[in-house]
């Protein structure tokens, strides 16, 4: 039997990304495997979103190059990405739910199906004829994750997406998430929330000043930090 397509593992090598003549990844080079959620932490400025956005192909490298599965290949294929404000069409919620795999090309009676599903994953289907726009904070980030999860992606990118959020709210997304990873997504999520990171990380990346300083087991990393950088980030000391 033919063994199933991935897209993984994502590698990049000697990344490197500037603008307006600052640099802000230097040299980032990084494997991300199937498995586990990959978390990436680190200082404020440390260039955590602009990673996550040249991984999912949002943005051009300066320097260096990014891989999917070994080779170049299309990088929109099988991932999805949400932001930590997601922008929402003017239209109800299963509306938006839709809309990507419209664009995706799926035949009608499969995008509904799909539509239905991840509205009720994230506990939205009851709302599924409110105006997106008219949504809690929260609400407006669960259904971010269902488009993406009705993609069935096989990799999803959140950058931050609890940053404005109540502990509620914040514990609904994390359930959500949980529940996307047992069904075997690969996450990929920036977080500046520390108990975050050890609640939902398998690997950590530490990003410190564009630069990859530690990439290790998530457990490994919290017990004993192997950089002097790392381990003041997580005594909660400003790192410069």
């Amino acid at each position: 039997m033919r063994a199933p397509e991935t897209i993984l593992p994502l590698r990049a090598e000697g990344l490197g990304f500037a603008a307006n003549g600052v640099a802000i990844l230097r040299d980032v080079s990084l494997t991300i495997e199937a498995g586990d959620p990959t978390l990436i932490i680190g200082p404020n400025g440390a260039g955590k979103s602009v990673l996550l956005r040249l991984l999912h192909g949002l943005l051009a490298p300066s320097a260096g190059r990014i891989a999917w599965a070994g080779a170049a290949g299309d990088p929109a294929r099988g991932q999805a990405m949400v932001f930590q404000r997601p922008v929402l069409l003017r239209r109800s919620v299963l509306g938006n739910a839709l809309y990507p795999l419209r664009l995706a090309g799926l035949a009608r009676a499969e995008r509904a199906r799909r539509a239905r599903e991840a509205l009720a994953l994230v506990g939205l289907d009851a709302l599924a004829d409110r105006p997106a726009r008219r949504l809690s904070g929260g609400e407006q980030q669960r259904l971010a994750l269902a488009r993406a999860a009705a993609l069935h992606p096989e990799v999803l990118f959140l950058d931050e997406p609890c940053a404005s959020l109540d502990p509620a709210a914040t514990r609904a997304v994390e359930e959500i998430v949980a529940t996307l990873v047992r069904r075997g997504t690969k996450l990929v999520m920036t977080t500046h929330d520390l108990g975050q990171a050890r609640r939902l990380a398998g690997e950590v990346v530490f990003l410190h000043r564009g630069r990859v300083l530690e990439q290790a087991p998530a457990g490994r990393f919290f017990a004993a930090p192997a950089t002097p950088e790392a381990a003041a980030f997580l005594r909660g000391e400003l790192v410069w």
